[in-house]
């Protein structure tokens, strides 16, 4: 399934599913980058266990405003529709994993 490229309806749709991993990023954060091959490999881990999308702050300024974010990357996990953790930073891929594995 691979991470999905977010709007506002598809984060909305994601957020409210089992379990969920939104990547929030923008193309000229540094960090960012660092942080993207991370999710793509965890998402191919997790393929039918956890959502994972990527929300573009820049595209989607207003809906990253509405989510609280100050800085970017952050990552939000969702279970059953509540937020229920985040990272803000680039963090090794034992870190994220770590994160996800709660949402198990």
């Amino acid at each position: 399934m691979g991470v999905e490229e977010l709007d506002g309806a598809g984060f909305d749709r994601l957020s409210k599913s089992g379990a969920a991993v939104v990547d929030v990023w923008a193309p000229w954060c540094g960090p960012c980058r660092m942080v993207s091959p991370i999710v793509e490999r965890l998402s191919e881990r997790y393929n039918g266990k956890v959502s994972f999308g990527k929300l573009n702050s820049d595209d989607h300024g207003e809906k990253a405003g509405q989510l609280g974010i100050m800085s970017i990357p952050t990552l939000l996990f969702y279970k059953e529709g509540k937020l229920v953790d985040r990272i803000v930073g680039a963090y090794p891929e034992e870190v994220i994993d770590e994160h996800i594995r709660k949402l198990l």
